[in-house]
């Protein structure tokens, strides 16, 4: 395993952060593991070097933070936990959802009691909420810090213009700013390299991109990609745009150069990541021992700059996706 350190917080994480997503129930989601599958990931990636681990609360309404803290029970002390608020957890009740001071305190609370933790180490907002002044929000962070619930912040996906405004408000009000960023970045969606990017760059913001692997798109020849289980049931998947624009042609470009390499297109699409020198650490979620121990393979991929220009060229602009 290969380490860096997240942003500018000093925490030492690996290059791969263990996405957990797919842990909890298949009532959620048709192709989420059960629990003793999902515990099995766990162990398999913190024998493979794995120490860095992102849940949210909503993933299987809270199952999958309390799979992956039963899982890392012993293992606490090296192991870095992320997890995320922001959308309604309960239909009968608002205020279990958004950022308001009410919904960060409450949510936060259920959520170190499903993980078993009393502080988790990076706690990230899911999404931005337009009906919460962002002062509210980040001045219940700044509390939730000096509580000791939780060490560092974070964001995710967001117009680059909204973090930049997180970003100034905690400077002037002296609360504790975001650490990382969160982002919807691939081979086949590269809108946040025009603002995002550049800025977690230049305010020393780690970038931890979810769907690196395009929700699976980035797997197997374009296709293909119907076949699978999460193909099938997965609508999510075609809410993106990942078959706009060059798509279809990055796709066909993966599979060839994982060809001539001999390795899994998975491989190389993880690979461009690893050489991306904005990015800390890719959120590689995944459904089976065999495709965590591909991803960590992947990171002994050496891509020339020709290889990264050749995979890149047939890129065009796209929507923007992933804010909603």
């Amino acid at each position: 395993m290969e380490y860096t350190t997240l942003g500018s917080t000093g925490t030492t994480v690996s290059k791969i952060c263990l996405g957990c997503m797919s842990f909890g129930d298949s009532d959620w989601r048709e192709w989420v593991l059960d629990e003793e599958e999902g515990k099995a990931i766990v162990e398999r990636a913190l024998e493979l070097g794995v120490n860095f681990f992102d849940t949210a609360n909503m993933y299987s309404n809270g199952e999958s933070e309390r799979v992956l803290g039963e899982a890392l029970e012993g293992h606490r002390e090296e192991s870095v936990v992320a997890t995320k608020a922001y959308f309604q957890m309960a239909e009968s009740n608002p205020n279990s959802g958004g950022l308001s001071r009410k919904a960060i305190e409450q949510e936060l609370e259920h959520s170190l009691d499903r993980l078993g933790m009393e502080t988790i180490d990076l706690y990230q907002l899911h999404r931005w909420d337009d009906d919460t002044p962002i002062e509210e929000t980040l001045a219940a962070l700044d509390d939730a810090v000096r509580r000791g619930k939780v060490r560092h912040v974070g964001a995710s996906s967001m117009w680059a213009h909204q973090f930049a405004e997180a970003l100034h408000t905690s400077d002037r009000e002296g609360y504790e700013r975001f650490a990382t960023m969160q982002n919807h970045y691939n081979l086949a969606y590269r809108e946040e390299e025009r603002e995002t990017l550049p800025l977690c760059q230049k305010e020393g913001i780690g970038v931890m991109p979810w769907s690196p692997l395009a929700r699976g798109y980035l797997t197997r020849p374009h296709e293909d990609v119907d076949a699978t289980l999460r193909g099938e049931t997965e609508e999510h998947l075609y809410e993106h745009p990942y078959r706009e624009g060059g798509g279809l042609a990055v796709n066909e470009r993966v599979a060839e150069l994982a060809d001539e390499k001999g390795v899994k297109m998975a491989q190389i699409a993880l690979a461009w990541l690893f050489h991306k020198e904005w990015v800390d650490t890719p959120i590689v979620g995944t459904t089976s021992v065999e495709h965590l121990e591909d991803a960590v393979e992947a990171l002994d991929i050496d891509l020339s700059k020709s290889d990264m220009e050749w995979l890149e060229e047939p890129y065009e602009p796209v929507r923007v996706s992933g804010h909603e």
